[in-house]
């Protein structure tokens, strides 16, 4: 066995072509250079949409770190196929960098915008029908640890880490990026949660904000402020609130025939409270999940999550009396605006409730399938731009999936990776984006050759993407 000279013919990456296609389709590029505008004098090189997309791409292609954008350059076959080929990271931390102003940041999210509205005139009727009836947005925060004493724009969290923390507003029906800010560790999200959300509201496609837009957010979020501009958007909002000694005494007013199973949360009951705190929207109640656990089921450890959500006086017993109780339940508070005047509805609005964890998803897909499990750069610029990108290759899992998968007799979109929902980032590398191929130049048009048993999915998500209209 011998190994040969280099084959600068060969790839390992070939189906990035389809993420070259789909962006493209989808106009990408330049609908974020129409957003943010000229970031440098002369008209050359790289532009911003060029950056934030080159580096979505070689994330999706597998790149971690910023140097990962030269291993990617150095596939000469491959850079035919990427969304944009030649980006170095030298060059891309410089032009990070010119990218210093709050209105430059929101010329992304204005891009982004334009790119959700054109991806829903390319979804059939069917599925066009289902998003604009009803919309929600997620908001959450997730931090990334960083190393380096120099690095700027990072704090420590309450863990002792040195993180910043990406806040991101995504469209969960779809699985994108609506708006985001990059943090410190220390930087409470509720600070700027509410203009977040306005401009997550605006990024929405206009027949979807003129259906029905509801809002989920975590306890981390409980402040009137939010409610109140989330009412004012005419946005229905569900927010977690903390176990304060107030919620606790309001569960006494709960009659003891007030409470109704929950849907699909085995041993968990929902009830409503009338309950608003002062300065929030008017209309806003109080849901309460109690679910009934077992002694085997709570930790000793009094600093555990589970133990915090048990009642007061529980929650003060030794643990050998508490595995003695005749019934230990776990309590949640969520403060919501939306109709829970029946208990049908109510127990409606708190199975939605708990399906928040979408963008926490996006975040594990960001993290574990893109390159968001670090900030790569001591300049807050590049590491927002790196943040965008980890962004927007999550965005473009959740485009592909609307604009290819297959819409069922029932109603959901099935995806062609997964059993039902949106395969992640990790399963495209390894089905659809990491196959190897010979890329062959003839007669002014290029041949991708795959190896047998690796040509049958790749085809079909190529065609189906080639389909689309491209932008005028």
């Amino acid at each position: 066995m011998r190994i040969g000279s280099a084959d600068a013919s060969l790839t390992g990456v070939s189906g990035m072509v389809v993420v070259s296609e789909l962006l493209t389709r989808l106009g990408v590029v330049a609908e974020i250079d129409a957003g943010v505008g000229p970031i440098k004098s002369r008209d050359r090189g790289s532009s911003a949409g060029e950056l934030l997309v080159g580096m979505a791409g070689a994330q999706l292609a597998g790149q971690d770190f910023l140097v990962g954008l030269d291993r990617h350059r150095a596939d000469v076959a491959g850079q035919a196929l990427t969304p944009v080929p030649g980006l170095a990271s030298t060059t891309a931390a410089g032009l990070a960098r010119r990218m210093t102003t709050e209105q430059q940041w929101a010329g992304v999210e204005a891009g982004i915008a334009a790119v959700q509205q054109r991806m829903l005139t390319l979804l059939p009727a069917e599925r066009v029908e289902t998003l604009t009836a009803s919309a929600t947005i997620d908001l959450d925060t997730t931090d990334v640890e960083v190393y380096g004493r120099k690095k700027r724009g990072v704090a420590y969290n309450y863990l002792g880490q040195r993180v910043g923390r990406p806040h991101v507003a995504v469209w969960a029906e779809v699985i994108s990026t609506l708006a985001a800010d990059l943090m410190s560790g220390q930087e409470d999200p509720r600070s700027s949660a509410a203009g977040l959300l306005r401009r997550a509201h605006a990024g929405l496609p206009a027949a979807v904000r003129a259906g029905q837009v509801r809002m989920r957010a975590d306890a981390g979020y409980f402040a009137g402020e939010l409610a109140l501009a989330a009412h004012a958007l005419g946005v229905g909002f569900a927010i977690g609130a903390k176990r304060i000694a107030k919620l606790w005494r309001v569960l006494s007013g709960i009659p003891a025939d007030g409470w109704t199973p929950a849907i699909d949360m085995d041993g968990a009951e929902v009830a409503v409270s009338p309950y608003r705190p002062k300065d929030w929207p008017a209309g806003t109640r109080l849901l309460v999940r109690r679910t009934k656990l077992t002694p085997d089921q709570i930790s000793k450890d009094p600093r555990s999550r589970r133990r915090r959500t048990l009642h007061p006086d529980q929650r003060a017993l030794p643990f050998t009396d508490l595995a003695g109780a005749d019934a230990i339940y776990g309590y949640s508070f969520i403060l919501t605006d939306l109709d829970v005047s029946a208990p049908e509805q109510a127990i409606e609005v708190e199975a939605w409730y708990r399906h928040r964890t979408t963008i926490e998803n996006v975040f594990r897909d960001a993290k574990h399938g893109a390159g968001l499990c670090h900030l790569p750069s001591g300049y807050p610029e590049v590491n927002r731009a790196w943040m965008w990108g980890a962004l927007i290759a999550a965005s473009t899992a959740g485009w592909l999936h609307q604009l290819t998968g297959i819409l069922g007799e029932d109603g959901r979109l099935y995806g062609w990776g997964t059993r039902h929902g949106q395969a992640m980032i990790a399963t495209l590398r390894h089905r659809l984006i990491c196959v190897p191929a010979r890329l062959i130049r003839h007669a002014k048009t290029l041949t991708l050759r795959l190896p047998p048993g690796r040509d049958g999915l790749l085809p079909v998500v190529l065609d189906r993407v080639r389909a689309l209209p491209a932008p005028g």
